[in-house]
This record gives structure tokens, sequence and C-alpha cells, in this order.
């Protein structure tokens, strides 16, 4: 099997290629002098998708795009945000549809900021009653972008990504410091859910949309078991064995974040039913047994 991937030197990315079986494996990367160093020594590295031909190809796995939440979002970081998870899509597609023996298999990223802002509603993939707001707006046009590749010829899966937990970046690294100092809290209300996935059950689900042809359309990757934000504080904070006191006020995270705040301060109660009615086994599907082998010194 010979697989392309965008994003390849992300947290997700790098995880998923210590977990792939084949014959050959790309990457696209702007920084090969980075990348190398990120990635094992048999990985292809390439900086132009015309350095590939789809034909040879029978999966494509497209992770690229930038970190959603790492700036402020001023104009000109919302167009980045967007025109770095479109432009590569809308050129993965058309190398697609230009092929005569396209690959089998599109693993397209989405997220569940599709849904937009939620109260505690449960929210599977069939959810129609969407918030309006940039992270829905991000997400759409991306879906609708990825779905163009679809045809008789190849399969499309739209990942629509929660918090994804790991022990080396990403969301939770970022919580961390506070927490193990003893200053760690809710967040606003608390009430918020937050959708989150193990990182390794994350590369789970990519292994299954790439291996299982029954796998098509949006698939919602986050553990079966979400949490308000109040649990996850809860949580966390025994796991560390600090306290869980400090309530950080909502206008706080606007003063620091901006819009982009929003992010925190709502969330969405996502349920992976399209992975269950699979059949799909979580190897992490409660909270406590995600941050325990996360945060547990081994």
């Amino acid at each position: 099997m010979n697989i392309l991937i965008t994003g390849g030197s992300g947290l997700i990315g790098q995880a998923l290629i210590q977990h792939l079986n084949a014959d050959r494996i790309i990457v696209l990367t702007r920084s090969p002098e980075k990348t190398t160093k990120l990635l094992p020594e048999n990985i292809e590295l390439i900086t132009t998708i015309d350095d590939v031909d789809f034909n040879d190809l029978d999966v494509v796995v497209n992770l690229a795009g930038e970190a959603i939440v790492d700036k402020r979002w001023s104009n000109a970081q919302k167009a980045i945000i967007c025109q770095s998870r479109w432009q590569i899509t809308r050129s993965l597609v058309e190398k697609i549809q230009a092929a005569t023996k396209p690959p089998h298999s599109f693993i397209s990223g989405s997220a569940i900021g599709f849904y937009g802002r939620q109260g505690a509603v449960e929210i599977d993939e069939s959810y129609q009653d969407v918030h309006d707001e940039f992270s829905h707006h991000i997400c759409q046009k991306w879906e609708q972008i990825a779905l163009q590749a679809e045809s008789e010829q190849t399969r499309v899966c739209l990942i629509r990504t929660g918090i994804v937990l790991a022990n080396n970046g990403g969301a939770l690294e970022k919580m961390l410091l506070p927490f193990k100092l003893g200053l760690g809290g809710p967040i606003a209300s608390g009430e918020q859910f937050m959708s989150w996935i193990h990182i390794d059950d994350m590369v789970a689900v990519l292994l299954a949309a790439i291996y299982q042809t029954a796998f098509s359309g949006p698939i919602n990757a986050t553990a079966p078991v979400p949490v308000c934000n109040q649990q996850f504080s809860e949580t966390l904070s025994a796991v560390l064995g600090r306290p869980c006191i400090f309530r950080v006020p909502g206008f706080i995270l606007r003063i620091l974040m901006g819009e982009s705040a929003d992010l925190i301060l709502y969330g969405q109660n996502v349920i992976p039913k399209k992975l269950l009615s699979n059949n799909f086994k979580f190897q992490y599907p409660t909270l406590e047994i995600a941050l325990k082998q996360l945060l547990t010194p081994t």
C-alpha cells in the first residue's frame, strides 16, 4: 500500500506514521530539514504534490492545517487558518480527480467545531442543527471541498476530530502547568462539554478509516464518554493529586484570547455513533483511564 500524508509532522501525523503498515509512506512538507528529524528514516519527503503520481497512490491522508488556537483570530489569522486547510485539500482533490487510477481512499481532516457551539444535547454525525460561526465555517467548506474527490473509485472519510489528549503536545500540554501548581480549575461555568480523545484512539480511528471500507463520510473522532469542563478539571486535578479550587472567569480568557476563547467557553457533547455502530473498540473510553495512562510516570 502506498500512502501520501499531509500534516505528517504534526502531533496526530507523527503518531499515525508510527503505526502504519505500508510499502511506501510519502509526507508532504514545507520544511523537509525539520521534518526529517521528526519522522523515521524510511519516510519519503516531498515539498509539492507534483512530485508524486496519484495513480500510484492507494490512500491519501490529509491532516494539514494551521493551529487554530495558538494565535488571536485577527482577520489575517482567520484567513491563514482557513486557507491552510482549504487550499491543500482543493489541490489534493484536483489531483485525485485527474488520476486515471485514483487512490481508493481519501481520509480528510475536519473537527467537531463543525457543529458550532452547543449545549448538553448529544450530537452524532447526523446532527443538522449546527451553530453558524467561524469554526463551523472552516469545517463546512473544508468538508465540502474534500467530498468533491468522492467517486465510484474513491471513498472519502471526514474525520471530525475532538480534543486530542497526548503527553507530548497538544491541548493537554497547554493545560498542565496551572494544574500541576495547584492553581487549576474549571473555566467559566464549567458546564460546557469537552469531547476529547486519547491520541492512541485517535490513531486507531484513522487506521480504521484507512483500512476498513465500511467507513465513509463524517466520522466523529471522540471518546464515547464526553465530560463537561468541571468534570474534566476535577479529574485532571485528581490524577495529578492537586486541588481543583481556582475557577477561571470567562472574561479573563476573552482578554487573553479574543474571539478564539469561544472554543473553550462553549463546547459540544459529541458521540462517536458511527464508530460505535461499526464495533470500534476504544482503548481509553473514559477520561480518568486516559489521563492516568498519559500522566502516570512509567
